[in-house]
């Protein structure tokens, strides 16, 4: 199991944490031939396995990762009834969140839900917008919510990278406001260094 230093994140969630940092420091080396910057960064234990299943496509690296999280939402026990995880941002053949939620619902034995949010509008990856509003701007009427899935539930919001927190709070207020949802609490495995 990672070693993780569990932090609070603010949100209209009820309690929400995140389990660590992504990286913990990166060096610039210079540019390679292309002209582009080159880094050796390090990252926490957590964040490697999220970097490693995410942009390596190392399935190795799931049952620790999910270990990890069991481990902790068991520790803090929030109570939630069913799991939903947040809706990727860009395609890919296996999404890692789901992944994750799949086997994170198994082994803390509540429901998963990946149809439980859903986005319904095409959002530019807000990697690369820094403004939160203009985040927030971006995310207005970008997710429905399947209200008879989580109607009255306790819904433990997942998501693996936590940077700004205006996509979970988008995704929280759907939740509340048109999901009927009982309480929300978020959890996501790491979070950028940045609070843009």
């Amino acid at each position: 199991m990672a070693n993780v230093r569990p932090m609070r994140i603010p949100g209209r969630w009820r309690e929400g944490y995140v389990l660590d940092y992504h990286t913990v420091g990166s060096t610039y080396l210079g540019d390679d031939e292309y002209g582009h910057p080159m880094f050796d960064t390090k990252r926490s234990e957590v964040g490697e396995l999220l970097y490693r299943l995410k942009y390596r496509s190392d399935k190795a690296v799931l049952d620790e990762l999910v270990d990890t999280a069991a481990s902790f939402v068991r520790s803090w026990n929030p109570g939630a009834t069913i799991l939903v995880p947040v809706p990727p941002s860009r395609a890919r053949s296996e999404q890692p969140v789901h992944l994750i939620a799949e086997r994170l619902g198994t082994k803390i034995g509540i429901p998963v839900h990946p149809d439980g949010v859903a986005r319904v509008k095409e959002t530019p990856e807000l990697k690369n917008v820094y403004a939160y509003d203009e985040r927030l701007r971006l995310l207005e009427g970008a997710h429905r919510v399947e209200a008879p899935v989580v109607r009255g539930q306790r819904v433990l919001l997942f998501d693996d990278l936590y940077r700004s927190g205006a996509t979970m709070n988008a995704i929280t207020a759907v939740l509340y406001d048109e999901g009927a949802v009982a309480d929300v609490y978020a959890l996501a495995l790491t979070r950028t260094r940045s609070r843009a």
